[in-house]
Parts: structure tokens; C-alpha cells; sequence
């Protein structure tokens, strides 16, 4: 069977090292003697269905452990670590925290539910492109999606296979799909022109590439319009009545191409799998036809989107076992391998954005804590009016107030907020303040607008330290664009 290099195994997990690769002296990574305190139990949220997904086995099996908790002293932890004791022994400016012990749980989530099944787990590196926490992903077991060149060199220099890599997009250039051509990864067909120049790039490289066409579903994921892909307005993909067109061109370009399989991507923050199911149905009677014309299709990508729960309401949402049960008995029924793109899922709920209190203030009718942190360092709220949890780190005074705040940053932007009308203590001023599921498209989609530089990045290791995983980027980091101009 073609391409069964690509497929997902289980793999032992490594011993977590400190990794000190900088060879500047000045600039090595900080690991800092934090341990583990036992007596913490971290705080359990349930897992997750739509209202028309598999009912879960029991409740206990629907538990899962997680690494941000608050209990009764008032102090939030990470991993069993005070994130004000973290705050208090790092740079004094916003940083990512995450868990590296919660990164390895979400993926042995998709691993276990993957169970009977020949697939595999292609982490979508646009959510998150941490170096680090690509190596340790990849350790685990997972393959890459890419929409880059850039992310395509990324993930070799972080050592992926790069048969286990697919590059999809739907404005993919001759020079990045040369080198995908040239490394053998997987390439999704988006368009006419995208066929056209992967033809070209075949025929540079000298390879003949692998691909998948990526048709349209036109499946209404219901989700912010931004971020659905899968139905007939997007921009991605091919229309099923122009399928033929394409399967006449893979034929005419027996050197150049071979089709392996089929992909869709419906959307992102998914909560409802029954959509996938929806989608799987059609994309199977598309495979039957492409079979029927002779071609050896082994492949099924349903891409990715699973939704989580940002509002940490306990609401009862999907969890991987339940998307995959879904398609489940479609993939075995055509004896295909299945390809996730799980990027959110696995990385989100690894991490939050920490900040520090500058200061409260009233306008009228409406007040306001003012933090360090901006849409600089997390744009999802000010881009897609999206919901992030916020949390003091620490107890509040005893006699502070609970009022309603918009918690904003320092930027010169009325649209400059990470959340409105929420029900906070007053903090005191240079108190910590969290913003939850910061993991997946929040540090990818950094900007350095008024020139605040990019945040520095920790995880709390399996052994319960905490390390640097990225460099805050300074003002002479800046000055440095324009040196010998």
C-alpha cells in the first residue's frame, strides 16, 4: 500500500532535557528549580459531546486531568507550581506559560482514540510554531500540516519526517512546493493553478509528488465565518462538479503526479461532531467515484477544527475519541488510512498568556483593569471577538470589590481588549492576571504593533521545572532589520 511510511505509531516517550542549543552564553535558556507540590489535586473538567454525538461510557472514563487549577487557597497553579511563584522568578513582562505534561496528555488523547485504526496525527503548525514544542510533538508521535514553505523548513528543522508532512493551502508558491517536492510531502490540490504548479514543481525537482485533492464539502461547520473553510463561499478547496476536470489532469500527469487520497478542512472551533460525520459521508462517495476510475486512493484527511471549551463553563463538548468514533466505521469500510490535522485540540488548553496588572480605572459607566499584555501578544479577541477565560493568579485583597471590567492592554487602539464585561476582584495593582487556552493562535499571531515586542515563552517540564522555550524579542532585535542599510 502506498505511502504506509507515513502512518501513525506509538512511540516511548523521551526523558524532557533542557535544551541549551543558543550558542550565545548570555542568552541561554532559564530553567528555574520549581517542583511539583503533591498536596495540589489539579482541577478536573469534563469531557466533551455535542447534543447529537455517541453518548461516553461512563463519567469517570470522561475525566481527564488538566494542568491549571485554583483551589481553595485562592493561587492559581500550573502542574502543581504557583504561576505567582513562576511570575515572581522570570522577566517582568508578559509571557506564554504552558504544560509540557498537558501537551503529551492531549496527544495521547488522539493517539488512544485512534486505537483500530491505520492514521495519523498531523499537527497543524500554524497554531503554534514553537521550535520546542514542535520537537517534543514530534517525539510523541505526530506528522505536520503545513501551509508554508517556511513552516515546511520549520518542521525539518525540528526534525519531522517529511513524508509524514502534508502541505495544504490554497496559494501555495513554485519555490516552497519545489521543496516539498523535493523532502516527498503529502501535497493537497486546491485549485487549478495549484495543480499547474505543482506540475511544474514535480518536473523541477525530479520526483513525482504524492497528493490529495482537497474538495469542497460545502458543510456548514456553524462557526464564526473567519474561520470556516468547508462550505461553497470559501476560498478553499475544489467544487465537486469540477472534480472530473481534475482527475483528467492527474492522469494526464503520470510522472508528475499520483493521487493518494482525498482531503476536506471544514472549519475551526468545531463543537458539534456530527459534522465531521456529515462531511466523512460525502467524502467517501467522492473516494468510491475516484476509485472507480482506476485510482489507488488510500487516504482519507478529514482535516481538523475540535472545538474546546474557552468559556470554562463545563460545558459538555467533543472530545477526540468522539470525533473519531464518528467517522470510525466509514474509514474501516473503505480500508483507508485516516489523517487528522488537529492543531487547537492539542496545544489550546496547554497555555496561558500571564500578565501583570498596570492599573484600574472608571470612565463614565464603564471600568476598566489595564494589563501589560495586549492584542499584540493575543489578537483573538480583538480579530474574532473570541472568548478567552481571565483569572486572577492570586487572592485578592480582602476587601476588594467584584465588579464588572473590560481587561485591556496599553495599545493605542480602541479594539485593544482580551476580554469585556467580566465579573473580576479588584486587583491590586502589579497582581498577576491570566488569559486561559492561550496555546493555539495567539503567540503564532504575535505582532510587534506600537513596538511591543514579542513575549518570551516557558513550559513546567515533567519533572516540575520550568524552562524557557523562547527568547523574548528585545528593541535591539528590531534595530537589527535595519542594520547596514
Amino acid at each position: 500500500m502506498a505511502g504506509t511510511h507515513l502512518l501513525f505509531q506509538s512511540l516511548s516517550l523521551p526523558r524532557t532535557c533542557n535544551h541549551t542549543s543558543n550558542p550565545n552564553p548570555l542568552s541561554q535558556n532559564l530553567v528555574l528549580p520549581l517542583k511539583l507540590k503533591a498536596t495540589i489535586k489539579p482541577r478536573v473538567l469534563r469531557a466533551v459531546l455535542s447534543q447529537n454525538a455517541p453518548e461516553v461510557e461512563d463519567a469517570k472514563k470522561s475525566n481527564f486531568q488538566h494542568c491549571f487549577a485554583k483551589p481553595e487557597d485562592g493561587y492559581l497553579y500550573c502542574e502543581g507550581i504557583r504561576v505567582h511563584e513562576i511570575m515572581e522568578s522570570v522577566e517582568r513582562r508578559p509571557f506564554y506559560l504552558y504544560s509540557k505534561p498537558q501537551i503529551t496528555r492531549n496527544v495521547e488523547a488522539y493517539r488512544d482514540a485512534l486505537e483500530g485504526l491505520t492514521s495519523i496525527i498531523g499537527y497543524a503548525i500554524k497554531a503554534n510554531n514553537n521550535l520546542k514544542i514542535l520537537e517534543h510533538l514530534r517525539q510523541l508521535g505526530c506528522g505536520a500540516v503545513l501551509v508554508s514553505g517556511n513552516e515546511l523548513k520549520l518542521a525539518l528543522r525540528a526534525g519531522f519526517d517529511p513524508t509524514r508532512c502534508i502541505f495544504n493551502g490554497n496559494g501555495k508558491i513554485l519555490e516552497d512546493l519545489v521543496l516539498a517536492a523535493q523532502e516527498g510531502v503529502f501535497v493537497n490540490i486546491d485549485s487549478e493553478f495549484d495543480l499547474e504548479n505543482i506540475v511544474a514543481a514535480a518536473r523541477i525537482a525530479g520526483k513525482r509528488v504524492n497528493v490529495l485533492l482537497r474538495i469542497n464539502p460545502d458543510v456548514d461547520p456553524q462557526v464564526h465565518p473567519y474561520v470556516a473553510t468547508g462550505n461553497k463561499s470559501s476560498k478553499f478547496g475544489i467544487r465537486n462538479e469540477k472534480l472530473q476536470w481534475f482527475l483528467d489532469a492527474v492522469k494526464e500527469n503520470p510522472n508528475e503526479l499520483k493521487l493518494v487520497g482525498a482531503h476536506c478542512h471544514l472549519g475551526s472551533t468545531i463543537t458539534k461532531v456530527d459534522i465531521f460525520r456529515d462531511a466523512a459521508t460525502i467524502m467517501i462517495n467522492y473516494i468510491d467515484q475516484i476509485r472507480d476510475q482506476g485510482f489507488e486512493v488510500d487516504y482519507l484527511n478529514i482535516g481538523g477544527g475540535l472545538g474546546i471549551d474557552y468559556y470554562h463553563s463545563g460545558a459538555i463538548l467533543p472530545k477526540p475519541r468522539d470525533l473519531i468514533d464518528t467517522v470510525r466505521d466509514l474509514v474501516l469500510s473503505r480500508g483507508l488510512n485516516l489523517i487528522i490535522e488537529p492543531g487547537r485540540s492539542l496545544i489550546a488548553n496547554t497555555c496561558c498568556l500571564v500578565n501583570r496588572v498596570t492599573g484600574v480605572k472608571t470612565n463614565g459607566s464603564k471600568n476598566f483593569i489595564v494589563v501589560d499584555g495586549s492584542m499584540a501578544e493575543l489578537i483573538r479577541p480583538s480579530l474574532y471577538d473570541a472568548y478567552q477565560h481571565i483569572e486572577l493568579v492570586s487572592p485578592p485583597p480582602s476587601d476588594a470589590d467584584i465588579a464588572t471590567y473590560d481587561v485591556v492592554g496599553p495599545v493605542c487602539e480602541s479594539a485593544d481588549f482580551l476580554g469585556k464585561a467580566r465579573e473580576l476582584p479588584t486587583p491590586a495593582k502589579g497582581s498577576g492576571l491570566v488569559v486561559h487556552d492561550a496555546g493555539a493562535y495567539c503567540m503564532s499571531m504575535a505582532s510587534t504593533y506600537n513596538l511591543k515586542m514579542r513575549p518570551p515563552e516557558y513550559w513546567v517540564e515533567d519533572d516540575g521545572s520550568v524552562s524557557k522555550i523562547r527568547h523574548g524579542e528585545t528593541f535591539e532585535d528590531h534595530i537589527r532589520f535595519f542594520e547596514g542599510l
